[in-house]
């Protein structure tokens, strides 16, 4: 559209006349310049964990140069540090408590609507590839679905990636949600033919800088690489197939990294994404947006630019104002939930510019990571440490219980979340604030603490299954005979 714009400018007052006449002819002359959507979702992938956010170790050279040639987000925040319920709020542009799917593995019921039948019913050409977490009902929502089953087929979870793209109609623009395995665990080193080492990983204080961590560190850099180059080759795609000018392509992660302080947490390790969004149609080279915004803001954005009709039930707004104007102001905060992983939680986050307000609800709780982690030695090694005394105070942190009822980050002066400031009498109106913006949340989002609380599906110390665990995992209503709060 902006491309057509511009050639209109250059026509003279009688061509321009001429054109116009046509395009009252032709009615689908505007839908035509409709930009093509990708949307690329990561697995556990942290925010920082890219060459384009700054981290030198990592090999993402495709990434990077996607975020070179259109606009990179520095405040983008997930509604969930958990996968599907991260996913549910990305399709439904809803916050995951009203979603009835907030929990991991919970479907999203058929009666929910998605960003990828608003843009079916608008004309487009929905599929999606890869790994799929969102239920079988959420599938008859798409044209077409190439699921890829972790451990059964190839590792990544991206192979369908590029024949989605070769099988579609190309009369229709088209709105592909492509989702990869990688950087879930387990971690496949040395498949990546440019294998990171020790000496490549950049490891959070908040992790012991054993041989062990930053090995395991190197193989998590190997998915990621492997990840970028899958993203390199639907690009590829694009061009050979002469539409990249006009596709929009938006690169995100569902979470944080699978590690014990990042995934499955309310700190900017859990929650805060990489956002990458690439449209040379529509997006200035090289732009760099610090708005805050949300992952909820990602189906009214598609909506708005694919002129669809936009649901009703979407929470988000559209960021087609920040591809236009990066700097300019969007929200003032971010909210973000935790509910039940594996293992049972609660907690509520508020991200504010320069601060981070977390309420633990379930405070009584230690922060057991995803189980994933803790059936991996590096858990492991992590325990054996803390039995030890041998980990710092943030170290343990996952570990410690009770926890605070409330945590406060000054991110200014504290980028690692280290320092709680919730009980420091310098920072007592900054906690009150933040504590009067999530109660108006609460109040207007209609979130809630259930009634009763969810039973742990696996060990806390060594990840064994619990006894009554079941997969596939009954819904929220199958498991609870409710819509809303339970």
């Amino acid at each position: 559209m902006f491309s057509f714009i511009n050639n209109m400018r250059l026509k003279t007052p009688a061509q321009t006349l001429l054109t116009l006449c046509v395009l009252l002819l032709v009615p689908n002359a505007f839908a035509e310049q409709r930009p093509n959507i990708i949307l690329i979702v990561a697995d556990d992938l942290n925010w920082d964990d890219l060459g384009a956010y700054g981290n030198t170790g990592v090999k993402t050279p495709n990434l990077d140069k996607l975020a070179k040639s259109g606009m990179r987000f520095d405040s983008a925040f997930l509604t969930a540090s958990s996968c599907s319920p991260s996913r549910a709020s990305m399709i439904t542009g809803r916050y995951p408590h009203n979603t009835d799917a907030e929990q991991l593995h919970w479907p999203l019921p058929k009666e929910q609507l998605t960003v990828s039948q608003a843009l079916r019913d608008a004309g487009y050409w929905t599929a999606a590839a890869g790994k799929w977490h969102l239920g079988e009902d959420t599938k008859q929502r798409f044209d077409e679905v190439r699921e890829s089953k972790y451990g059964i087929d190839e590792p990544s979870g991206s192979a369908q990636w590029v024949p989605l793209l070769e099988m579609r109609p190309k009369e229709k623009p088209f709105f592909l949600w492509l989702a990869s395995w990688d950087s879930h665990r387990p971690f496949y080193q040395g498949e990546y033919p440019h294998s990171h080492s020790q000496e490549d990983v950049r490891l959070p204080p908040y992790y012991p800088a054993t041989e062990l961590y930053m090995n395991d560190f190197a193989a998590y850099y190997d998915e990621i690489s492997r990840l970028d180059e899958h993203v390199g080759k639907v690009v590829s795609t694009l061009e050979r197939q002469g539409v990249k000018g006009n596709t929009l392509i938006i690169f995100v992660a569902d979470n944080g990294r699978p590690f014990a302080r990042d995934k499955t947490t309310l700190y900017d390790s859990g929650v805060k994404t990489p956002f990458i969004a690439h449209w040379p149609d529509g997006i200035a080279k090289g732009s760099i947006s610090d708005s805050i915004n949300s992952s909820i803001d990602l189906a009214p954005t598609f909506t708005a630019l694919a002129k669809a009709d936009k649901p009703t039930s979407f929470e988000g707004r559209s960021l087609v104002s920040l591809f236009k104007n990066p700097s300019a102001p969007f929200r003032d905060y971010a909210v973000s939930e935790r509910n039940w992983h594996d293992f049972e939680d609660h907690g509520r986050l508020v991200r504010t510019k320069r601060y981070r307000y977390i309420r633990n609800n379930y405070n009584d709780l230690p922060a057991t990571p995803s189980a994933d982690t803790v059936y991996h030695k590096t858990w492991w090694e992590l325990t054996r440490l803390f039995e030890q005394g041998a980990l710092t105070e943030h170290q343990a942190r996952p570990f410690l219980a009770p926890r605070p009822k409330e945590d406060l980050y000054d991110l200014l002066n504290d980028p690692f979340e280290l320092t709680n400031l919730a009980t420091d009498e310098n920072y007592l109106s900054v906690l009150r604030h933040h504590s009067e913006i999530l109660d108006k949340w609460i109040l207007a989002s209609g979130d809630f603490i259930p009634s009763f609380r969810t039973p742990d599906d696996f060990d806390r110390v060594k990840g064994a299954y619990a006894p009554h665990r079941k997969r596939p995992r009954p819904s929220k209503m199958q498991m609870y005979q409710a819509s809303g709060s339970y």
